[in-house]
């Protein structure tokens, strides 16, 4: 009885420092016999979206955004920020001076707006005109050539903006010249030409020159009758363009006229400063 006293009070005034069991000493599993139940767990409160990390890890997301780069190209990230934010703010600058009322800033920078702006931020309301454009205008020309003989003879109307819309149907990315440079050339001339005056001042001429170089320039890629280039046998040339009324829907009750309307140029004299070989040699002939 005594001994077994002994016994127990050394088991626990040595507990926790006595060393664990050898685990060979254990004895063999009985391969029959049932697997251990596992231990029960504390209930989910809901599934779990934390990713698994490793002890020590930091947490997700901390040193995120420009923080996490080095400092060169945090450098770099802020100066093209920068960059990026000042082209921003100038260029609406810009266009909200471009489509404002005529105010000090418009009529003392006017020409650097105008610059910032065209031809490639132009803006055009028409669209949202309570009466929008409802007519297609064209403009064809024609030549007077000289043939082989020494004989002269006047070509038929060429259209020129079907060449535009040709070039442009199909092209997913057409240029700015395909689609504008004709149509601005035109409006150009007929802003500077009123019906029946001709030419007066300075950009009066120079848009004549310009109409008149343009439709040589196009006449060069044409070929005549005899396989040869209209350009180099063009003498003079005539413009005009074309309105076509686009017709009133179905539904509509609006009349409008279906027969087009035209606006013939004067014939014009080819110099060849007007063609392709020689149209950068006279810059200031507008100006004699």
């Amino acid at each position: 009885m005594d001994a077994y006293v002994e016994k127990d009070a050394v088991e626990v005034s040595d507990k926790g420092r006595r060393p664990p069991e050898d685990p060979q000493a254990a004895p063999p599993e009985d391969p029959q016999a049932a697997p251990p139940e596992d231990p029960p767990t504390a209930p989910h409160e809901g599934p779990s979206t934390a990713p698994h990390e490793a002890p020590g890890a930091p947490a997700q997301g901390a040193g995120a955004g420009i923080m996490a780069l080095s400092l060169p190209y945090q450098v770099v990230v802020a100066v093209a920020l920068a960059v990026a934010a000042v082209f921003a703010c100038v260029h609406l600058a810009m266009v909200f001076l471009h489509v404002a009322p005529s105010n000090t800033l418009t009529k003392r920078h006017g020409e650097a707006v105008g610059d910032w702006i065209y031809p490639e931020f132009e803006q055009n309301w028409k669209l949202f005109a309570p009466n929008p454009l409802q007519t297609n205008i064209s403009v064809e020309v024609r030549a007077e050539t000289v043939t082989a003989d020494g004989s002269s003879r006047t070509t038929g109307w060429i259209d020129l903006t079907a060449q535009d819309i040709e070039a442009i149907r199909y092209n997913p990315l057409p240029s700015h010249t395909q689609q504008n440079q004709l149509r601005r050339a035109v409006d150009y001339y007929v802003n500077t030409h009123p019906e029946g005056q001709r030419a007066t001042g300075l950009r009066a001429t120079l848009a004549e020159q310009y109409m008149r170089r343009l439709a040589v320039l196009r006449l060069d890629a044409l070929e005549g009758p005899d396989g040869r280039a209209l350009g180099p046998e063009t003498r003079r040339i005539q413009l005009r363009t074309v309105s076509r009324p686009v017709p009133a829907a179905r539904w509509s009750t609006e009349k409008n006229r279906t027969t087009p309307g035209y606006r013939a140029f004067p014939w014009w004299n080819v110099t060849e400063a007007d063609r392709s070989a020689g149209a950068g040699t006279s810059r200031t002939e507008a100006g004699r």
